[in-house]
């Protein structure tokens, strides 16, 4: 046979040989529902993955930011709203979980599983506002490796029917730990998003203004303690009025408490009050001048101060670290802006 003949059939054989291969692939991508479209069925079936193809990558410094939004229901209590209407507690909850994708909040990412399981944080917002106003710090947590939900409370957001009610406040312990079980179970389920992607064993609460005083109760009250948080950050908060069960006991979480010396909603002595009635290990954070909102959802350098010493509080307390909170007065301590008392 002719040399050049030869040759245009081996040519001939190795483009069927790629046809053939582009059309298994294309297969396949549509058998997973994984291609381009994207579907929902798409990215559960992604979110189930292992994750493996990522375990011998280095942990970045910085993951990207999936969220997704999910609505829980808890039909053993009643949300009444100020409106008159009442029904089962509706808790809409902005998660946001690592990612190697680029960005923050974006919806339905990959989460980072090769690096799981990550500690677990549940932030509660103020009265009459939503998650999105502290979304800055939000993401700074789950790009530092947290799983971060904020449970948007029924009847003390700000678009509650009616309008917020704060007689609510002390249901909202409940909506946290509710929160907390959701997560563990869907965290312990074989498929979705949140699958193997949380440690039940690092759980810790945060939340700011009226948020802060859930998160205390939840970590700190006798009524509300839940005994899977160890470790609970409070931001401009104070003992739930009416509560009256606070027992800070030895062996009690770990607690951080940023509060404002201008602020004039929660005042500084209600933060200085249960600080010292906390137990060891304790911080507190006195941002010097700083009001009751804006060092918690755009005020600089008071949201990036917030949100360093926060986050290495947590990997201290959380996931055993111990370098990392002798970093904590570097970075509490800054001249004119911040101080740190630290009583580890």
């Amino acid at each position: 046979m002719a040399p050049h003949i030869l040759l245009r059939r081996l040519l001939a054989v190795a483009l069927l040989l790629l046809a053939a291969g582009a059309v298994a692939l294309i297969a396949a991508s549509a058998l997973s529902g994984t291609g381009r479209n994207g579907s929902a069925d798409g990215r559960q079936r992604a979110a189930g993955r292992t994750g493996s193809d990522h375990q011998a990558q280095p942990r970045p410094a910085r993951f990207g930011v999936g969220l997704e939004v999910v609505r829980y229901v808890d039909t053993s209590r009643t949300a009444t709203y100020a409106n008159g209407e009442s029904g089962p507690r509706q808790i809409v909850t902005e998660i946001r979980y690592p990612t190697l994708a680029k960005g923050v909040d974006i919806p339905y990412a990959p989460p980072a599983r090769g690096f799981a399981p990550f500690p677990l944080l549940i932030f509660g917002h103020g009265f009459a506002v939503t998650p999105a106003l502290y979304s800055r710090l939000l993401q700074s947590w789950a790009s530092s490796g947290f799983v971060v939900a904020a449970p948007v409370f029924p009847v003390e957001n700000a678009d509650a029917p009616g309008g917020p009610d704060e007689a609510d406040l002390t249901n909202q312990p409940g909506d946290m730990s509710f929160v907390i079980t959701k997560l563990l179970a869907a965290s312990a389920s074989p498929s979705g998003t949140f699958a193997g992607l949380i440690s039940p064993a690092q759980v810790a609460v945060s939340g700011q203004s009226d948020g802060g005083d859930t998160a205390l109760a939840v970590a700190y009250d006798s009524t509300y303690r839940d005994p899977r948080v160890k470790a609970a950050i409070i931001l401009s908060g104070e003992e739930m009025p009416g509560a009256g069960g606070y027992a800070f006991a030895p062996g009690s979480p770990p607690l951080l408490a940023a509060q404002g010396t201008d602020d004039t909603v929660n005042l500084p002595a209600g933060t200085e009050e249960f600080f010292a009635r906390a137990q060891r290990p304790k911080y507190l954070l006195r941002l010097l001048g700083a009001e009751h909102l804006p060092p918690y959802s755009d005020q600089e350098p008071q949201l990036s101060i917030v949100a360093r010493v926060s986050t290495e509080f947590l990997r201290g307390y959380l996931e055993h670290k111990p370098a990392d909170l002798l970093r904590l007065p570097a970075l509490g301590n800054v001249p004119e802006v911040s101080t740190l008392t630290s009583q580890p």
